[in-house]
C-alpha cells in the first residue's frame, strides 16, 4: 500500500489550563500533594502547532482536537477539517472528568470517523520541513520513530535503588515494558521522542479492548497520573511485535526536544535544523521561563492559518 493513497489525519490532545471553569473542577478532585504545575498550562502553542501543520502537512485528511469540553478561542470551529471532540464522546462516564493524559490517550482511537492511519500529537508539537506522508508512514506501516535507550530499565532501577525520584510518566512507561515483557518475553530498548507519532487505528482496538484490556481497565481510574499508569508506548511494543509498525531512531534533526526553561529556543533551532520540534513544558518551568514560549512561535510561524478566526 503506497502511502499516497492513504487518508492520514490528525489527533491533537488539548487542554486550556488557565480556563477558570475547568480548574474548578479540575481542584474539587485534585489530591493537594499532586504536583501538576506546568502540565495543563496553556501557552498558546496550538495555535502556532496548526499554523505548522498547514504549511507543512497540507495533505493531512482530518484535524481531531480532543479536550475536556473546551474549545481554543481563535479556533474557527467550522473550517471543514477541524473537529471538537469531547471526553464525554467517548470515555465512559463512570471515570470523568479524567485528567490523566497518560490514560486518556488510549481512547483517541474511538473518535467517530478518526481514520485507520493517523498521527498523534500533543499541543506543544511542531512541525519544521515540509513532510511527506512516507515521512510517517511505509508501505501503509506507520513508522515509529523513537530514542534508543539499551539501559531504560536499568536507569529506573539504579534510581529506585538510591532512592532517587522517578515521575509518574516515566514509571507508566516502565510498567508497559514490564507488563509487555511478562506476556510476550520481547523487550524493546526505546523510549518516547516526544513528537508527533503515527499509528493504525485497528492496533489502538486491539490492544485497549482485547490484548490488554484487563490491565488498562484496572487503571482507567486514576483521575490524575499514578505510579500504576501505563503508557500508551504499550501500542508501539504490540505494532512492533506483529510487525505491524517500522522502527527507527530519530536524531535530533528529525525530532528536537527543547525544554521551556532552556529560554534559547532559537539556538537549537539553527544547530539542528529538525523536521519536527518540541518545546517541552514541566516543573523545572516558571511563569517567566513560559511567557518567552508564544514571542518565539510567532517568529516561527507568524502567518495567521485558516483554522484561526
Amino acid at each position: 500500500m503506497s502511502s499516497k493513497n492513504i487518508s492520514i489525519d490528525l489527533v491533537y490532545m488539548w487542554v486550556d489550563g488557565n480556563d477558570p471553569k475547568w480548574l474548578e473542577k479540575k481542584q474539587r478532585y485534585m489530591d493537594k500533594k499532586i504536583n501538576t504545575v506546568g502540565r495543563y498550562v496553556d501557552n498558546q502553542e496550538l495555535k502556532y502547532s496548526l499554523r505548522s501543520v498547514e504549511k507543512h502537512l497540507p495533505w493531512i485528511r482530518k484535524i481531531f482536537i480532543f479536550t475536556d469540553d473546551q474549545i481554543p478561542v481563535f479556533l474557527d470551529t467550522s473550517h471543514p477539517k477541524i473537529e471538537i471532540v469531547h471526553h464525554s464522546q467517548i470515555i465512559p462516564n463512570e471515570i470523568l472528568p479524567l485528567f490523566n493524559s497518560s490514560l486518556i490517550e488510549h481512547f483517541i482511537y474511538k473518535i467517530p470517523d478518526l481514520s485507520e492511519h493517523f498521527l498523534f500529537a500533543n499541543d506543544d508539537t511542531f512541525v519544521n520541513d515540509d513532510l511527506k506522508p512516507s515521512f510517517f508512514f511505509k508501505d501503509g506501516l506507520p513508522i515509529m520513530r523513537m530514542l534508543y535507550n539499551p539501559l531504560i530499565k536499568y536507569k529506573l532501577k539504579l534510581k529506585k535503588a538510591l532512592n532517587i525520584n522517578v515521575n509518574t510518566y516515566r514509571l507508566a512507561i516502565e510498567n508497559a515494558f514490564i507488563l509487555f515483557k511478562k506476556r510476550f518475553n520481547i523487550f524493546y530498548p526505546i523510549s518516547q521522542h516526544h513528537n508527533i507519532d503515527a499509528f493504525l487505528k485497528s492496533d489502538f482496538k486491539a490492544v485497549v479492548e482485547n490484548v490488554f484490556n484487563k490491565e488498562l481497565e484496572a487503571v482507567f481510574g486514576n483521575r490524575f497520573r499514578d505510579k500504576t499508569d501505563i503508557h500508551r508506548i504499550l501500542i508501539n511494543y504490540y505494532a512492533l511485535a506483529n510487525n505491524r509498525g517500522i522502527l527507527t531512531y530519530a536524531d535530533r534533526k528529525e525530532s528536537c526536544r527543547i525544554r521551556v526553561h532552556r529560554t534559547n529556543y532559537q539556538k537549537y533551532i539553527t544547530k539542528y535544523n529538525p523536521q519536527l520540534f518540541c518545546i517541552n513544558d514541566s516543573e523545572h518551568a516558571t511563569d517567566e521561563h513560559r511567557a518567552q514560549v508564544e514571542p518565539f512561535l510567532k517568529k516561527m510561524y507568524p502567518l495567521k492559518s485558516k483554522f484561526e478566526k
